[in-house]
């Protein structure tokens, strides 16, 4: 189809010439038809962007025509030609989907401005299908890549949730695309033209947090200026995504529930609530239902959160998925850095398989990155590999332990092994994590958790001692 091809189609034949010459000197492709079979035949041959056609034509008329170019080709954009007593006519035909009408006789300085307003219009509805089909093969359930068995079971649930507006809540290891499987649940729902708003909870500090989430109006506080939107407000009739929900403050999740219950916020500063039309998406990597139990999450914000609940699996149960990830990220940074000619041997590919990533897919895509950069050939051998991917991990000899016949505390077990691990490698927390197999981020939640501290350790070793 060429852009600026246009077809006329009139049973007057002095008309038709007319319009056809009028518009070739403005530059456009015109051809021409007498009657509406004959423009359909025509529409194959010359594949025009743009039908002008009569509204009142002998045998097919201009609104059967425009019904037949709706149905077997509604990419092409109609503009009628019609006398001024059947404007009510042209009306009613722009209604089945005709762009636009003019009337006769015809002032040809306006039809060109029609006809150039109804290309880049056109033009305009092409730009944002190819950005819609952009945006859906980006955040479309196809965009997540693997096929694993605990990943499909996954991606199955979501795309369900996706039509419905119900609250989801994503659970998940630091790194394992949370953020990626909520963007596809809101553009594969039917707010997907509506905005994807998101806050990451943990990334902002406490006092700013209420004012970022809902807004505030002039005067409300010091500095207050200005009135502004929140990001609630700003995700209203599309998806609110909460990232890291569980470092929210339990002050602010009362005010969260009463959005979610009521549909309403009320901006700091303000003396009346606004209406709010949004779906919550949130995400965290913590044990909720632990913090409940500790006082620090609402149990009531947690049924209200977690109506669909998704459980995202770490890397180290996808393990079939890790060469094909591996093949994503190394043309992705290949692409990146520039570097076409690079190769990686699929006999490396176990190394990659029998490591356990902590980090998941984040350290994943950080690692083949970093080989692509650093490798100084063209091929990425074994001995590129950083240390720990060199090595084949085994299985993990067995830890000895007593069990006593009147029971054994779990939590002591716990923080006997973090302690053991911690002085094993003189505190060093990353080496520990490596040796416990858990991320960093683990390892510090569960030392807060058992209170554990080299200063404390220390302390209690030289009690022991004296």
């Amino acid at each position: 189809m060429k852009p600026n091809r246009i077809l006329v189609v009139d049973d007057d034949e002095s008309l038709r010439r007319i319009t056809v010459m009028q518009l070739e000197e403005a530059g456009y492709e015109a051809a021409a038809a007498a009657d509406g079979p004959e423009a359909l035949q025509a529409l194959e041959r010359t594949s025009p962007a743009l039908v002008l056609a009569d509204l009142r034509m002998p045998g097919m008329s201009g609104m059967d025509l425009l019904r037949q170019i709706r149905a077997s080709h509604p990419e092409i954009t109609v503009i009628l030609i019609t006398a001024f007593g059947t404007i009510e006519r042209a009306v009613e035909a722009m209604k089945a989907g005709a762009y636009d009408f003019i009337t006769k006789p015809i002032d040809y300085d306006e039809l060109r401005l029609l006809v150039k307003r109804a290309l880049e219009h056109r033009e305009l509805v092409e730009q944002v299908r190819e950005l819609r089909s952009t945006i859906d093969r980006k955040f479309g359930f196809e965009s997540i890549i693997g096929h694993s068995e605990p990943l499909l079971f996954v991606l199955d649930m979501a795309r369900r949730a996706a039509q419905a507006d119900s609250t989801v809540l994503i659970h998940g290891e630091t790194g394992t695309g949370k953020e990626l499987l909520a963007k596809a649940v809101h553009f594969n729902s039917r707010r997907r033209e509506k905005p994807f708003v998101t806050i990451n909870c943990g990334a902002i500090p406490k006092e700013l947090l209420e004012s970022e989430l809902f807004g505030h109006v002039k005067g409300s506080f010091t500095g207050a200026t200005a009135h502004k939107k929140g990001k609630v407000e700003s995700a209203d009739e599309g998806t609110l995504f909460l990232d890291e929900i569980g470092e929210m403050p339990l002050e602010l999740q009362v005010k969260v529930l009463r959005m979610i219950q009521e549909g309403e916020i009320e901006k700091v500063g303000a003396t009346e609530p606004s209406r709010v039309d949004v779906r919550i998406i949130s995400a965290t990597h913590r044990n909720l239902q632990a913090m409940i139990e500790d006082g620090a999450f609402r149990e009531d914000l947690y049924y209200r959160l977690a109506v669909i609940p998704l459980d995202l699996p770490p890397l180290r149960e996808r393990a079939d998925d890790i060469p094909e990830l591996v093949q994503h990220f190394f043309l992705k940074a290949k692409a990146k850095v520039g570097r076409p000619g690079l190769t990686l041997p699929h006999s490396l590919l176990p190394h990659f398989q029998h490591y356990r990533w902590p980090g998941n897919i984040r350290e994943l895509e950080n690692i083949i990155e970093r080989l692509v950069v650093l490798t100084p050939g063209d091929q990425i051998t074994v001995n590129d590999l950083p240390d720990f991917l060199r090595q084949e991990r085994g299985t993990p000899e067995a830890y000895n332990l007593e069990l006593p016949p009147k029971g054994i505390s779990l939590e002591a077990v716990e923080k006997d092994l973090i302690l053991r691990a911690l002085e094993k490698f003189d505190w060093n927390q990353t080496h520990a994590a490596r040796y416990l197999d858990i991320s960093r981020k683990a390892l510090i939640y569960r030392m807060e958790k058992h209170g554990i501290s080299r200063f404390e350790a220390g302390k209690t070793r030289h009690e022991g001692e004296g």
